[in-house]
């Protein structure tokens, strides 16, 4: 007994030290990665900022990695100024609002008549979603235009608003289908028999429970429409209804063009949608999570 174990003793040293070696290259590999993806999404964000405080000479010389010899922070008060920034900011976050707030509406009404109830073209219904998910934008420009024309409606805010609702709401279902489906029925039994209806189920217990994915649809539709541009400047012409990604014409005239003030309007432009994103970040992961594995 006592000859067996010391034989086989050594064998097994050698399987222990392997795989805590693999363990510690898997560990290093992910590191690696993980790290070379933050530099290349941070990185962006910096030259931006150093890009901002440049005057037009030192951005024309090529010298694009260099930090700028004397930092030009007037081209944020002439991109608060010049670029209509917070005209256009106030008509953006109308827009982004107003938007978020149908998207919700409607994808969480029509995730609760697909997840939580049993009819004969509810999976029907879901591919048709589904389609709407593939379908360009670019695509939809001209017969939208001429709808919004025929009806009186191009030139406003609501011209952007529709169609933004409606390319949205596609993966707000999506996701918050999937959460759905994981809610117990046990619980809508109980309110039921205490006489609750559909409307207070749906308001009092589903809409409570889904709010992490919920908040993982309000950041992604905000983060998607906040700098949309081709839709805006397809339907919008008026100067007062134009949104953020307008601002950057107003410092390109016939002659000139003003670099570093472009500069300072896209970080005042990026600003909002970059704290939100790292204060709320959890909250899109946790959403997704939630929604993916559960459903």
């Amino acid at each position: 007994m006592s000859q067996m174990i010391g034989v086989a003793a050594p064998s097994a040293k050698p399987i222990v030290r392997t795989g805590a070696l693999r363990s510690r290259i898997f560990k290093a590999a992910v590191f690696v990665i993980l790290s070379v993806l933050f530099v290349t999404q941070l990185y962006p964000l910096l030259w931006l900022l150093i890009y901002s405080l440049k005057n037009n000479e030192e951005i024309l010389s090529g010298s694009f990695f260099s930090l700028p010899a004397s930092p030009q922070w007037n081209n944020f008060t002439d991109a608060i100024a010049s670029g209509n920034y917070f005209k256009y900011l106030a008509n953006s976050l109308l827009v982004t609002t107003v938007t978020m707030l149908g998207v919700l509406l409607l994808s969480a009404l029509a995730s609760f008549a697909i997840s939580r109830f049993k009819w004969r073209y509810g999976g029907a219904v879901m591919v048709l979603f589904l389609v709407g998910m593939m379908i360009p934008m670019q695509a939809t420009l001209l017969p939208l235009m001429i709808i919004f024309k025929n009806i009186d409606i191009l030139n406003t805010h609501l011209s952007i608003i529709l169609p933004y609702i409606a390319f949205q709401t596609p993966i707000a279902v999506f996701i918050l289908s999937g959460f759905m489906r994981s809610i117990p029925h046990e619980i809508e039994e109980s309110a039921i028999v205490d006489g609750a209806g559909v409307f207070r189920i749906f308001r009092s217990i589903i809409l409570p429970v889904s709010v992490p994915p919920m908040m993982t649809v309000c950041i992604l539709t905000f983060i998607n429409i906040w700098n949309e541009y081709i839709m805006a400047s397809t339907f919008i012409s008026s100067e007062g209804l134009k949104t953020l990604p307008f601002g950057v014409y107003s410092f390109v005239s016939q002659y000139s063009v003003n670099y570093g003030a472009i500069g300072a309007f896209l970080v005042l432009g990026a600003l909002p949608v970059v704290i939100i994103y790292f204060l709320l970040a959890d909250k899109i992961t946790k959403g997704m999570v939630a929604g993916a594995v559960k459903g």
